[in-house]
């Protein structure tokens, strides 16, 4: 008997510890600060070695900014190319708000392919000339997104920031193809 007693003790001091820790860490959670946003910047990449290389591979003139406003204030974050899965490029960016802006590009079907890229945003009813182009807004519960259309080739500005942010990217793009060596 005296055995039976001692373990459930044991067991019940075990419980009882426990719980003394869960409030102490409780307690030090809720009352010692702590900052969220803490978390470490993204490093910026340098897209020339590979838009140069794009250029050369892909079937449609590629994209990237030039002479963005406040350039040395934008962040290139990502970028890659694709070209086994409908040619697809992506560049990503911070903007002077730190806020998420990409140009994407792709030869998939566009209805699929800007809903992929911009999130499951909405093509709207209203268009701009940029650039010398037209480019569709479209609004997403997470990004908006401006669209053009091209020759065998859907062009996409996406991201968080807001439409100022992605017509001044889609202002800035300079498409261009370099014939293969």
């Amino acid at each position: 008997m005296a055995g039976t007693r001692s373990s459930k003790q044991t067991v019940r001091n075990m419980l009882q510890s426990l719980a003394v820790i869960g409030i102490a860490a409780a307690v030090i959670y809720v009352f010692i600060p702590h900052d969220e946003s803490d978390a470490p910047p993204l490093k910026a990449v340098n897209y020339t070695v590979e838009l140069t290389t794009v250029r050369r591979a892909a079937p449609y003139p590629v994209a990237a900014p030039v002479g963005l406003p406040d350039q040395d204030k934008w962040k290139a974050t990502s970028v890659s190319y694709d070209g086994t899965k409908d040619n697809a490029w992506h560049l990503g960016f911070l903007d002077p708000h730190n806020q998420y802006v990409a140009v994407e590009q792709s030869t998939a079907p566009s209805e699929k392919f800007v809903a992929e890229v911009s999130r499951n945003a909405a093509k709207t009813e209203k268009s701009q000339q940029i650039g010398g182009a037209t480019w569709t807004f479209w609004d997403g519960p997470k990004y908006d997104a401006l669209v053009r259309q091209d020759k065998g080739s859907t062009t996409v500005v996406t991201g968080t920031a807001p439409y100022g942010q992605l017509v001044a990217m889609a202002g800035a793009l300079e498409s261009k193809r370099t014939p293969a060596a």
